[in-house]
């Protein structure tokens, strides 16, 4: 029998479609959560590779203080903020509004 491993950015993308409507999360927490060594730099080139892939709310994953740190791969200068707001996610100077209130984890809503 063969057995195909899943790719490293197939299982970054498997999580980034859980992340709800109106949350956002970071690269480390998908980094920590899949065990990966490699860690959110690699789960940002896998968001870089997932910003024309229309299952993949490539958007709702930011950096760990909530910055829009990768709006520059999504065609124009405002077009991962201009997503964000219409999952009703604030955004002022290029950060999400209470990033702690709407951060989600996860290792707390997938379990370990």
């Amino acid at each position: 029998m063969n057995y195909e491993k899943p790719n490293y950015f197939d299982l970054v993308y498997q999580v980034v479609r859980e992340v709800p409507k109106g949350r956002v999360t970071s690269y480390g927490a998908i980094a920590h959560y899949l065990g990966l060594n490699s860690g959110a730099r690699m789960v940002g080139y896998a968001m870089n590779a997932a910003h024309s892939m229309p299952d993949v709310p490539a958007q709702r994953v930011v950096n760990r203080q909530g910055l829009l740190t990768g709006k520059h791969h999504f065609g124009s200068p405002t077009r991962m903020q201009e997503l964000l707001e219409a999952d009703g996610v604030r955004i002022e100077n290029d950060q999400v509004v209470d990033f702690e209130k709407i951060f989600w984890d996860p290792e707390k809503e997938l379990g370990i």
